[in-house]
């Protein structure tokens, strides 16, 4: 066991440093706050850089504001699915084939041709593609999406918790 081993003992708590309490108590005279000047003095706001114009005031504001109960859909033409080569159409499929990431909500969209029957489950459906799909002659199947009217799970770096 080396010095840089030993810790306090478990829930153990040291009482903080009070300085300013004369000299008999160790942290009297400066209290830690060196010799003179602005910072010796007086508290100093966070962010206030000598009169001079703070950097949080400077840079510019954007307009507008992020949505956090936008949903992110993954599109996929009715095209793509008809070069699958499957009858059955899922998001598990269009993962495996590449199309969509996994966990990923997608939408169908409607650009090209349906060759045969097929039928899709999607979150979401344009029109176009669900009048393409079903003349000719395949099923759309909307699957629910796992929150109701709430926030959906934060992505990435969204302000979620604001």
């Amino acid at each position: 066991m080396k010095l840089h081993d030993l810790k306090p003992a478990e829930g153990s708590s040291k009482r903080r440093q009070r300085v300013g309490r004369g000299i008999a108590g160790k942290g009297g005279k400066t209290a830690g706050r060196g010799t003179k000047g602005q910072k010796a003095r007086d508290t100093i706001p966070a962010g206030f850089e000598g009169g001079q114009l703070p950097l949080m005031q400077r840079i510019p504001k954007l307009k507008g504001f992020n949505n956090p109960f936008r949903v992110e859909y993954t599109p996929v033409n009715v095209d793509a699915l008809s070069g699958l080569g499957v009858s059955e159409i899922t998001p598990e499929v269009l993962v495996a084939k590449g199309l969509a990431r996994k966990g990923a909500f997608v939408k169908i969209l409607g650009r090209g041709e349906v060759s045969g029957a097929l039928n899709v489950s999607a979150h979401g459906f344009s029109k176009s593609a669900e009048a393409a799909i079903t003349a000719a002659g395949g099923s759309v199947t909307r699957i629910e999406l796992p929150f109701k009217g709430g926030r959906p799970p934060a992505k990435g770096n969204q302000h979620a918790n604001r």
